[in-house]
């Protein structure tokens, strides 16, 4: 495979996993559902990516050995102790969302938390937050950040119901938003000091695992709600946890090729693309704003592509 053609993988692998956190969603959202607690399904669904990737990182000496140099660097000082906080965002986001669809609905909230985080991109990128360096802002990039914005609102115009509109609530997906940019750009950061993307995944589900559970814990304590026993089935239901372990792993180590900007337009193109796949196959619905929605998406994508390409000379990578 000559160079050209292995350039483009980091970008169909991320709008791949992207479409996997379609499959996710209906999986947490199913298991919040039975359990009637989104917190409580999120716990679960933290636990069991943290168990897997805890697992595999002790049989795999390469992760293993990941683990150790992120765990060393993190005691020693050889990294700031804020860029291992990457989990807290991931939190902020399984709490939004299962807290605010309830008010807002999906199609707010999604336009929200794209919203937040296509424009948090732009300046993680700016500052160099994330290991790939700088990254000017320009008008493509902003184009590109306004047409995924666009597109995720055409996606969802046929799912808008007649939800509240909560001022507190969409800020939150904003916010949400926001912090996903920020954890991307902190999961390349990790990456380049455990040289393993598994063991900045292993990172964030640590922190993520922690804060869920004493949030659950605290609520359980207050007598506020009762935890129900998780079902014995369908085995889907606990997919949700290895698909995020998946997905964490896999934007931790194409971010630093293609920024997080990129990364944030693509992951947003593969969900809106696995949602209309599930769509097709399990409700034999095909829905026309959504594949508007995906097109434009796409369309966005290679806009950054093209203005990647040209101004590729004026990234300053950086490596800590």
């Amino acid at each position: 495979m000559n160079s050209g053609a292995r350039s483009w993988i980091p970008w169909l692998a991320a709008a791949g996993v992207g479409s996997l956190t379609a499959v996710q969603s209906r999986a947490n959202g199913s298991l919040g559902t039975i359990l009637d607690s989104g917190l409580h399904a999120s716990v679960v669904s933290f636990a069991v990516g943290l168990t897997v990737l805890t697992l595999v990182g002790l049989a795999v000496r390469r992760i293993r050995f990941g683990m150790v140099r992120l765990l060393a660097a993190l005691r020693f000082g050889a990294m700031p102790w804020w860029w291992a906080t990457g989990g807290v965002f991931g939190a902020l986001f399984i709490f939004s969302q299962s807290f605010a669809v309830g008010i807002i609905g999906v199609a707010l909230f999604a336009v929200a938390l794209v919203s937040g985080q296509n424009l948090a991109s732009l300046i993680v990128d700016a500052v160099g937050l994330g290991p790939r360096g700088r990254q000017p802002v320009s008008v493509v990039r902003m184009a590109s950040s306004m047409i995924g914005i666009v597109a995720v609102g055409v996606a969802v115009s046929g799912r808008a119901g007649e939800d509240s509109l909560s001022a507190p609530a969409v800020a939150l997906c904003v916010i949400a938003g926001i912090g996903v940019a920020v954890q991307q750009a902190l999961n390349g950061r990790l990456t380049t000091i455990s040289r393993e993307p598994m063991a900045a995944a292993w990172a964030n589900f640590a922190v993520g695992s922690f804060i869920l559970t004493l949030a659950l814990l605290m609520i359980t304590a207050t007598g506020a709600r009762a935890l129900e026993p998780l079902p014995a089935g369908p085995w889907w239901l606990y997919l949700g946890g290895i698909i995020g372990a998946t997905f964490i792993a896999t934007t931790a180590w194409v971010v630093g090729k293609v920024g997080v900007l990129a990364i944030s337009l693509l992951v947003t193109a593969g969900q809106l693309t696995g949602a209309l796949v599930l769509d097709v196959v399990i409700l034999d619905v095909v829905d026309g704003p959504l594949i508007a929605g995906a097109l434009l998406s796409f369309g966005a994508v290679a806009l950054t592509a093209v203005g990647t390409s040209r101004n590729r000379s004026s990234f300053t990578p950086d490596t800590p």
